[in-house]
């Protein structure tokens, strides 16, 4: 008796198969703790051997996946050479568990396992070192939470986690960057006064800039700096489109794309190809907004779903801005023929979101609830490219003085940007709402990552939470090192 595989059949019977965009779903009603190790691993780039660091779960394979409802029970083993300690990007757990150098608990030693136990927020999140030159080493992984409604929805839910990579040390690709002027350990952070930046006395003049790209672009007879260092490979789950992961999926089905953008330096533009719609961002649910080309910065996620048009193959590619660059992954139906796909554009892609057209299109399905007001505070970020040092407040994190709050207070946050470069800010154990952009007042998303553009002004809303020392940073891993960072410090 013939019978026809229905769209959640495949699903169902595609889980079964081994791919690194298939994370290890885990058991309802789990009871022992989920293990997570950071160690090292070896990845084959452009046919070419590289050792990097990542977090294996007890599949062995990269990063962790909960079910709804599922507590965020996880051992956390080091077993690196070097001190570590990991965020939980997009999760709002208790300030004792976030994940930042001696913000309150120290780095893990090697060998040393720390447990954690929280009520994890649903979607697209990640997980990833803060120590920068950890994460510029791969130091990172998806952290999914499935919501009830992924359970039951009649699609295919595919993971793209995008990194930039060198073949050279990243705390040598980071010294070059910054011209040495980065604390590459952050160990210290969580001590005003404490952190050795090595800023004092640096002469950059005779700094060796041979890897530098120093790419411009004219914005208002100013120049824009995009990208400030030319990496060697762009990775879309650890490959390059030389061997890209090529995901079989159903003629005609619906396909939910969960993207991360965990490249330390590097904006993307995400193109489909085919008409989408983009559903989420950092883990929350908007309007839908269709299109086929979507800007995504540092530490920023898109949900974005497509109804595959047929048989075929569909690529969805990850082009960097302001060069031609890329990588991605294939979806391909059975049978379809695979094209070989270039690791460089034709053209240059444009620079992400400079006026912010698209910010200003998001509107948050759930926005914060109307309320008065009770605190405001303006954030000027500026800095240079030579000499490289980035400030919050005009202050480094070893001078930084505290942008206060109180548990229970609404606040904004009004970042002004004075500098010719994009800055994607990110506040820790908050999730916040676009309210103003540029004096325009929106219902926009909400996010924990805000892409604040050259010369522009972004408001933010939030409801203050824990009384805690919260970092407040921006999440271009050479911006951060140089110290750009500051703390939301809420009392009780």
């Amino acid at each position: 008796m013939a019978h026809d595989l229905t769209r959640r059949g495949f699903i169902a019977a595609s889980a079964a198969m081994a791919a690194s965009t298939a994370l290890p779903r885990l058991a309802f009603g789990q009871s022992a703790p989920l293990s997570l190790t950071a160690a090292t691993r070896v990845l084959e780039i452009d046919g070419k051997a590289a050792t990097v660091y990542g977090l294996i779960n007890g599949a062995g394979g990269q990063g962790l996946i909960l079910d709804p409802g599922q507590q965020f029970r996880v051992d956390l083993t080091n077993s690196l050479d070097v001190e570590t300690i990991i965020h939980w990007h997009g999760q709002l757990p208790p300030n004792v568990q976030d994940g930042v150098p001696n913000l309150p608990m120290p780095l893990l030693k090697t060998g040393e396992m720390r447990s954690f136990d929280y009520a994890p927020n649903p979607g697209t999140h990640w997980m990833h070192s803060h120590v920068p030159v950890q994460e510029m080493n791969l130091l990172a992984a998806p952290l999914i939470v499935r919501s009830a409604a992924d359970i039951v929805a009649d699609r295919q839910e595919v993971v793209m986690f995008l990194h930039d990579f060198s073949f050279r040390p990243a705390e040598e690709v980071l010294a070059e960057i910054t011209g040495g002027m980065a604390g590459h350990d952050m160990s210290a952070m969580g001590v005003a006064g404490k952190t050795d930046t090595g800023m004092s006395g640096m002469d950059m003049s005779g700094g060796d800039m041979s890897g530098m790209d120093m790419s411009g672009m004219a914005m208002g007879g100013m120049a824009m700096d995009l990208n400030d260092f030319n990496f060697d490979a762009y990775l879309a789950n650890d490959r390059t489109l030389s061997d890209p992961e090529v995901v079989s999926v159903e003629k005609g089905g619906r396909v939910r794309l969960r993207i991360v953008n965990a490249a330390s330096a590097t904006t993307f533009w995400i193109d489909t190809g085919v008409t989408a719609r983009l559903v989420a961002v950092d883990g929350h649910a908007i309007v839908p907004m269709p299109g086929t080309r979507f800007g995504m910065a540092m530490a920023q996620r898109l949900d974005i779903e497509i109804d595959l048009p047929g048989d075929g193959a569909f690529p969805v590619l990850a082009l960097r801005e302001g060069a031609r660059e890329r990588t991605g992954l294939i979806l391909a139906t059975t049978g379809a023929q695979v094209s070989k796909i270039a690791g460089m554009s034709d053209a240059e892609s444009p620079a992400f979101d400079t006026d912010m057209a698209q910010e200003m299109l998001l509107q948050a399905a759930n926005p914060l609830a109307a309320r008065p007001v009770d605190r405001s505070h303006m954030i000027m970020l500026a800095g240079s490219m030579q000499p490289y040092l980035w400030t919050i407040d005009g202050q480094t994190w070893d001078t930084h003085k505290p942008i206060i709050a109180t548990s229970g207070e609404r606040v904004e946050l009004m970042f002004h940007n004075m500098s010719m470069m994009g800055h994607p800010m990110h506040l820790h154990g908050h999730a916040f709402q676009v309210v103003n952009i540029n004096g325009k007042a929106i219902n926009g998303a909400m996010r924990d990552t805000v892409y604040v553009p050259p010369m522009a002004m972004v408001t933010v809303a939030l409801d203050a939470g824990e009384a805690a020392r919260w970092m407040l940073h921006c999440h271009h891993m050479p911006h951060l090192s140089t110290g750009m960072m500051t703390e939301f410090a809420v009392s009780a």
